[in-house]
C-alpha cells in the first residue's frame, strides 16, 4: 500500500506517518488473506483512483467509473475494506495524541496547552491567588451526561479490539522493545484486525435499553473508573508546581447517564428500564470495587511485627471478625498477622453482601469511604505514604465519584405527555389547548399538595405514576445522588413544569419539608454534613459550609459571577406518603425545562420569569437549596433555525435567563444538550467555553456526550484524562477569568441579532420550500438511517410530515452522509453578505477577529465546509429527479458565498488554515471517504428502484453509511 506524502502530514507527524503506513499495510495484507487478491486488487483500485481525484482534481465521474459493476456483496465488502483503513487511521491519530502528551511531559519545556498545569500557570500570571483558586475549586460542579443517542454504536468486543491494537502501539513506544516482541506487537495488531474483520460491525437486531446501558457502562467501568484518580493527582500536582500548594482536594466530578430514563419519544423507556439501569449500574461499580479491594488486600501486606496500626483499625477489624464471622473464616491463618489484608478481606465480604442486599451490606457509600479512609490514616501514621496509601487513595477518589449508583439517572419526557396524563386526571379534554396562565393556576394547588387528583387508571396516567413511584423507591433504595434531573423536552411555559411537581406528588415522589439549618453541623463542610448523597457526595452548585455558592449576577449583557451563602441540605429522605398524604411535603426532584426550539429559546426568559413568581415553585425551589437547573437544546434550534441563528439565540438565552435569575436571587447552572456535529452545538470545549457569556460557567458544566464522541473521548485512557483535564482547565478559566469586558459588544450584539434574523429566513425559505421534505428523502439516505438497527427509539416522533417531526440527528446524519451538511452553514453565507452591506465589511472581520463568540461559530463552519464535497453532494442530489437542479442550485450557490465569506472575514486562503492539525485529519481520510459515499448513490439508485426491500442492498448500504461516518467523524 503507497504511503501518503509527507505533504499530507506536519513536520513532526514522522511516527503519525509510520503508524498509518504500518497499519495500511496489515490492513492490505489482511483484507488480501480475507477477500483473496483479485479483492484487494480491486480495493486498491478504487483507493488510488480517489487518491488521483483528490489530488488532481479528477471529475467525480471518473471516481465513480472505478466503482461500476459491483453486485451487492463485493460492495459491502469494500464499504467494509475503506471503513477499515478508517480504522487504522483513527487509531494512528490516537495513539500520536498520546506519544505527543508523553512527548511534553518528557521535554522539560513549556507544558501542553490546555493541561491543567498550562491554565493553572496562565491564571497565576493573570494574578490568580492561591485562595481563590481553591475556593472556586470548592464550588466547581462537572458532570458529562451520556446518552443512548445514535451516531455510533460499535460492538464492545470490536471496541476491545481496537484497545488491543492501540496497547500493541503504545507498548512500540518503548526503544528497548526487543525484535521478537515487535512482532509479537505486530502479530497482535493482525489478529484483531483479522478477528475484528470477521465481525459484523452492529447487531442486526435493533438494541434494546439494556444493550445501549451496557454500550455506555462499558465507557464509564472501564477507561473512566480507570482514570479518575489520575485526574485529581494531574491537579494536585499542578497546585503544587505553580502555587506551592499542598491541600485536600473537593470532588468536582461526577458523571450522569440518560440510558433508561430517557422516555421522550421512546416508546420502549419507562418505570422498569429506570429500575432496570439503576441496578445495572450498582451492580457494575460494586463489581468493580470487590475487585479493587482484593488487590488491595493482595498489596498491603504489612504484618504486626514490621509495623504498628491504629487502634481505631484493629477495633475495626475485630468488629467485622464478629459481625462476618463466614468470612472471617476463610480467612488463612497465615495470613492473620495481616491486618490491613484481613480487614479488607472482610470489606469485600460486606461489599459482596450488599451486591446481594445481604443485612450487613454497606447503607452507603460513605460507609466504605470510613472503612478505606481508617486504612488511609493508619499508613499514613506508620510511614505507609510509599507503602500502599496512594493506592488506597485512588480507590477512595473513585468511591466519591462514583458512589454505589455509578452515574446519576437522568429522567425525560416530552410536556405533551404530562398533557395527556393531566387530561385524564382532570377529566378535561381540552387542557392542552388552554392558556398557559390558566393551567398554571389550576396545577399550583395540586403542585403544592393542597389539592389530590383522583385516582385514573389511563395508560397515560398509569405510566407517569409507575415512574414516579420508581423514582421515589429508587431514592430510598440507592440515595438521592443516584437520580439526576427530570428534563422537560418542549417546555414553553411554566404550566409545564408545574406539572411535573403535580404528577410527582401524584406518584407520591415526596418527603417532609426540609427546614433550613436542620439535619447538620453549622460548623462542618456542606459535602460532609449532607445526609442526601450515599458516598456523602456533594451537590452540585455546592458551597463549603456556609461559604460562597455560585450567584450568577449581571448587567445589561454579560453577566458577572458573583457570590452567596448556599441553603443549607435538608435531613434524609424518609419513606414517601401515600398517594392523598402528601400535603406540606417536598418534591425531591430537580426539574429542568429544556428550551429547544428558536422561539422557545427567545421566550426561555419570561418562561422563567413566571415560574420564579410563582410562590408554590418558590417553595420547591427554597427546598432544592434555591438552584434551578435549566438545559438548552443546541440539536432542534439549529434543525428550526439553522446554525448562526441557533448559536445567537443560545447565546442571548443565557445572557437573558441570568438576569432573571439574579433578580429572583436564584443560583441558575445551564445543562448544555449537544452533540458531536457542529450543527448541533459541538465545538472544542476551551473556545465554546471562553465564548460563553460572562457568568454562565460559574464553575458548573453540565453536557451531553453522544454517539461517536464518547468513543472518541473516552474510549482509550490517556484520552479519556486529557479530555477530562482539558475540560476542568477550560471551566476554571472561563470561570475564574472570563474574557474581557469589551465596549463594541452591544454594537455587535445589535448587528448580530440582524444577522440571525437573516440567516434564520434564508435557512427556513429552503427547508420550507413546496416539496423540500420530498427533496431531502430522495437527496439524502434518510430511508437508510431510518431503517438502521442504531438505538432503541424511533427516528422521527410522530408521522413524518415535515422537517419538525424528524429528530435532529438523523437530520443532520443523513445531510453529513451525503456531502453537502447544510445543517452546519446554509443561511450564513447571505447573513454575512447582507451584514457586509448593511455595516460593512470591517465591521464583520473586527467581529470574525475579536469576539470570541462570532470567531468560535466562524471556526466550527470552517470544519464543516471542509468536510462538506459539493461535486459528491451533487451526484446524491440527482437522486431526486426533477428536484435536482432547483433545490441544489440553491445549494451551491449558498455553499460558495458561505465559503467565499468566511475566508475573506477570517482573511485566510484555504479553511482551516489555522487548524492545521484538523486539516491533515480530514485530508487523510478524504481519499476513503469519496469511494463509499459515491458508492452509497450507486446502492442507493438500485435499492429504491426495487421498492427498498431488498435485504442484501441494504445490508451494503449500512456498511457504507457506517464507512462514511468513521471517516469524517462528528456526525451526528
Amino acid at each position: 500500500m503507497e504511503a501518503s506524502r509527507d505533504t499530507d502530514y506536519l513536520p513532526h507527524d514522522g511516527p503519525l506517518r509510520d503508524d498509518v503506513g504500518r497499519l495500511g499495510q496489515l490492513v492490505g495484507q489482511m483484507l488480501a488473506e480475507q477477500g483473496g487478491e483479485r479483492f484487494f486488487e480491486r480495493v486498491e483500485t478504487v483507493r488510488q483512483a480517489a487518491i488521483h481525484r483528490r489530488r488532481e482534481g479528477d471529475p467525480v465521474a471518473t471516481l465513480a467509473h472505478a466503482l461500476e459493476g459491483l453486485d451487492t456483496g463485493q460492495a459491502e465488502a469494500l464499504a467494509r475494506a475503506f471503513a477499515t483503513y478508517f480504522q487504522a487511521v483513527n487509531i494512528a491519530e490516537r495513539v500520536h495524541r498520546i506519544r505527543r502528551r508523553r512527548d511534553y511531559q518528557r521535554a522539560g519545556g513549556p507544558p501542553q496547552p490546555e493541561s491543567l498545569l498550562d491554565v493553572l500557570g496562565r491564571l497565576e500570571r493573570e494574578g490568580v491567588g492561591a485562595d481563590e483558586l481553591l475556593g472556586w475549586l470548592a464550588r466547581t460542579w462537572i458532570e458529562p451526561v451520556f446518552t443512548a443517542h445514535p451516531t455510533e454504536a460499535m460492538r464492545r468486543s470490536l471496541l476491545e479490539k481496537e484497545q488491543a491494537i492501540v496497547h500493541a502501539l503504545v507498548d512500540g513506544f518503548d526503544p528497548e522493545r526487543t525484535p521478537q516482541e515487535r512482532a509479537e506487537d505486530q502479530d497482535r495488531i493482525y489478529m484483531a484486525l483479522s478477528t475484528g474483520w470477521q465481525t459484523a460491525e452492529a447487531s442486526p437486531v435493533r438494541p434494546t435499553v439494556q444493550d445501549e446501558h451496557d454500550h455506555v457502562g462499558f465507557y464509564l467501568s472501564n477507561p473512566i473508573y480507570r482514570i479518575v484518580p489520575a485526574l485529581y493527582e494531574s491537579l494536585a500536582g499542578a497546585l503544587q508546581a505553580v502555587y506551592g500548594v499542598a491541600t485536600p482536594l473537593p470532588r468536582l466530578l461526577g458523571f450522569a447517564s440518560w440510558v433508561g430514563g430517557d422516555m421522550d419519544g421512546n416508546p420502549n423507556v419507562g418505570a422498569d428500564t429506570i429500575a432496570a439501569a439503576l441496578a445495572t449500574q450498582r451492580a457494575q461499580v460494586l463489581e468493580r470495587y470487590i475487585a479493587d479491594v482484593a488487590s488491595l488486600a493482595r498489596l498491603l501486606s504489612q504484618t504486626v511485627e514490621r509495623v504498628a496500626v491504629d487502634p481505631a483499625l484493629t477495633a475495626r477489624l475485630a468488629d467485622y471478625r464478629e459481625r462476618f464471622p463466614q468470612a472471617a473464616a476463610r480467612i488463612r491463618p497465615r495470613h492473620a498477622d495481616m491486618p490491613y489484608r484481613c480487614l479488607l478481606t472482610l470489606v469485600g465480604a460486606r461489599l459482596e453482601a450488599t451486591g446481594d442486599n445481604g443485612a450487613e451490606s454497606y447503607a452507603t457509600a460513605a460507609e466504605l469511604l470510613d472503612d478505606l479512609q481508617l486504612i488511609d490514616d493508619s499508613l499514613l501514621g506508620h510511614c505507609g505514604l510509599h507503602a500502599g496509601a496512594y493506592a488506597v487513595r485512588r480507590l477512595i477518589w473513585r468511591v466519591r465519584t462514583f458512589g454505589f449508583h455509578l452515574a446519576r439517572l437522568d429522567v425525560r419526557q416530552d410536556s405533551r405527555v404530562h398533557d395527556d396524563a393531566l387530561s385524564a386526571l382532570l377529566d378535561d379534554a381540552d387542557w392542552a389547548g388552554r392558556a398557559a396562565g390558566d393551567r398554571a393556576a389550576t396545577l399550583s394547588a395540586y403542585a403544592a399538595g393542597q389539592d389530590r387528583f383522583a385516582i385514573s387508571h389511563a395508560d397515560a396516567v398509569t405510566a407517569l405514576y409507575d415512574v414516579f413511584a420508581t423514582l421515589g423507591d429508587a431514592r430510598r433504595r440507592y440515595g438521592s445522588e443516584a437520580i439526576g434531573l427530570y428534563i422537560i423536552s418542549m417546555a414553553r411555559s411554566a404550566a409545564d413544569v408545574l406539572a411535573v411537581l403535580a404528577l410527582a406528588r401524584y406518584g407520591g415522589l415526596v418527603h417532609p419539608a426540609p427546614v433550613r439549618g436542620e439535619g447538620w453541623d453549622e460548623g462542618q463542610p456542606l459535602r460532609e454534613a449532607s445526609n442526601e448523597a450515599p458516598g456523602s457526595a456533594p451537590s452540585p452548585l455546592r458551597g463549603e459550609g456556609r461559604g460562597e455558592g455560585a450567584l450568577l449576577r449581571g448587567s445589561g449583557d454579560e453577566a458577572q459571577a458573583s457570590t452567596r451563602s448556599p441553603a443549607s441540605p435538608g435531613p434524609s429522605p424518609q419513606s414517601s406518603p401515600r398517594r392523598g398524604e402528601d400535603a406540606g411535603c417536598a418534591v425531591p426532584l430537580d426539574i429542568a425545562p429544556l428550551f429547544e426550539t428558536i422561539d422557545d429559546l427567545k421566550h426561555a426568559p419570561a418562561t422563567l420569569r413566571a415560574l420564579l413568581d410563582d410562590p408554590v415553585y418558590r417553595a420547591h425551589l427554597r427546598a432544592r437549596d434555591d438552584r434551578q437547573w435549566v438545559m438548552l437544546g443546541y440539536s432542534d434550534s439549529g434543525k428550526d433555525g439553522g446554525t448562526l441563528a441557533s448559536r445567537w439565540a443560545l447565546q442571548r438565552a443565557q445572557v437573558e435567563l441570568l438576569e432573571v435569575a439574579r433578580e429572583a436571587g436564584i443560583r441558575l447552572a445551564f445543562f448544555h444538550g449537544r452533540g458531536g456535529s457542529a450543527s448541533r452545538g459541538g465545538s472544542r470545549i476551551a473556545p465554546a467555553l471562553m465564548s460563553s457569556p460572562r457568568g454562565s460557567v460559574a464553575g458548573v458544566l453540565r453536557v451531553t456526550e453522544q454517539g461517536e464522541v464518547i468513543h472518541r473521548k473516552y474510549g482509550i485512557r490517556a484520552l479519556a484524562l486529557r479530555n477530562l483535564e482539558q475540560t476542568v482547565s477550560a471551566v476554571l478559566r472561563a470561570s475564574l477569568r472570563p474574557r474581557a469586558q469589551e465596549p463594541r459588544e452591544a454594537r455587535w450584539r445589535e448587528q448580530m441579532e440582524a444577522l440571525a434574523a437573516h440567516s434564520r429566513r434564508h435557512y427556513r425559505a429552503l427547508v420550507e420550500r413546496d416539496g423540500f421534505v420530498d427533496y431531502f428523502r430522495s437527496a439524502t439516505p434518510i430511508d437508510v438511517v431510518e431503517r438502521m438497527t442504531l438505538g432503541s427509539r424511533p427516528a422521527s416522533r410522530r408521522s413524518m410530515q415535515g422537517v419538525e417531526d424528524l429528530r435532529a440527528i438523523p437530520w443532520v446524519f443523513a445531510w453529513t452522509q451525503c456531502r453537502s451538511i447544510i445543517t452546519g452553514w446554509y443561511g450564513l453565507g447571505s447573513a454575512l453578505e447582507q451584514g457586509a452591506a448593511a455595516f460593512g465589511e470591517q465591521a464583520l472581520a473586527d467581529m470574525a477577529r475579536d469576539w470570541p463568540f462570532f470567531a468560535n461559530a466562524l471556526d466550527d463552519v470552517a470544519m464543516v465546509l471542509a468536510k462538506c464535497d459539493l461535486d459528491i453532494a451533487e451526484a446524491f442530489s440527482r437522486l431526486a429527479g426533477e428536484m435536482h437542479a432547483p433545490f441544489f442550485t440553491s445549494i451551491r450557490e449558498e455553499f460558495e458565498r458561505t465559503r467565499h465569506w468566511l475566508l475573506r472575514l477570517k482573511g485566510d486562503a484555504a479553511l482551516l488554515a489555522d487548524n492545521p492539525r484538523l486539516a491533515v485529519s480530514i485530508r487523510l481520510r478524504n481519499p476513503y471517504v469519496d469511494p463509499m459515499s459515491l458508492l452509497t448513490v450507486d446502492l442507493l439508485a438500485r435499492w429504491r428502484a426495487g421498492g427498498s426491500v431488498d435485504d442484501a442492498l441494504l445490508r451494503a448500504l449500512v456498511a457504507c453509511v457506517n464507512g462514511v461516518s468513521q471517516g469524517l467523524q462528528n456526525t451526528g
